[in-house]
């Protein structure tokens, strides 16, 4: 399960496969590992996030916040005993995943081609539908033009970086999970006093720790590995 839901994990996902797949370079060509990998991840994020939502009362994304409070309603309490006392609509719930996967399937095997003929509508077309729809989108937020200039300057901004060839995937993530992951770094140090050995307290910890450290220096991991590569072949 990833914070945020489906969009991180679908930026996560063809990040990681464009860094690890051996035709990294053809991402966005219509390689077809660069569709694979968001996809799946965003289907796993969905399914994932319903886990914490059914055992602990905790939603892991905001679609699961919003099943929660229709549990709620219907006087259904999350936890370790909606297993026993409501086993018939916990497994029911379960079921109805597995038959939700199957019916989206057949749906996309069927309209994949109507999909597939909005690429043939010229862009011109289509650009000025979306910076519509992003327009009303954010005013809608807030009802604020301040929202709305500033979807203008990062669309600029994004424009330039794609022209310059920067990722726009940590961007995003950066955007969708900075609020999340600072939260949480506060609420770790308030409740260790300060203490940053409460990152590693525990060997379940370290190891996420030590995985994200790794992702985070991978870049030079990486180029150090070339190096010392092309090192011993000229010895």
């Amino acid at each position: 399960m990833t914070p945020g839901g489906a969009t991180p994990a679908s930026f996560m996902s063809y990040g990681i496969a464009k860094r690890f797949s051996k035709n990294g370079k053809n991402f966005g060509n219509g390689e077809i590992e660069g569709v694979l990998a968001p996809e799946t991840g965003a289907h796993a994020a969905g399914t994932s996030a319903l886990l914490p939502m059914l055992t602990l009362g905790i939603p892991g994304s905001p679609t699961a916040a919003v099943l929660l409070g229709g549990l709620l309603v219907w006087g259904l309490q999350p936890g370790p005993l909606l297993f026993v006392e409501q086993k018939d609509f916990v497994w029911g719930l379960i079921a109805s995943m597995y038959l939700g996967n199957i019916a989206g399937l057949i749906v996309v095997l069927l309209t994949v081609p109507w999909f597939a003929a909005i690429l043939r509508i010229p862009f011109s077309i289509i650009a000025p539908i979306i910076l519509v729809i992003c327009a009303v989108g954010a005013y809608t937020v807030h009802s604020s033009m301040f929202d709305v200039w500033l979807m203008m300057v990062f669309g600029v901004m994004g424009y330039v970086f794609k022209k310059l060839n920067y990722p726009l995937a940590p961007l995003v993530l950066a955007l969708v999970l900075g609020d999340m992951a600072e939260n949480a770094f506060r609420q770790s140090l308030l409740g260790s006093g300060g203490d940053m050995s409460v990152f590693v307290s525990n060997p379940l910890v370290a190891s996420i720790t030590g995985l994200a450290m790794v992702m985070l220096f991978w870049p030079l991991i990486e180029i150090l590995v070339v190096r010392i590569k092309f090192a011993l072949k000229r010895k």
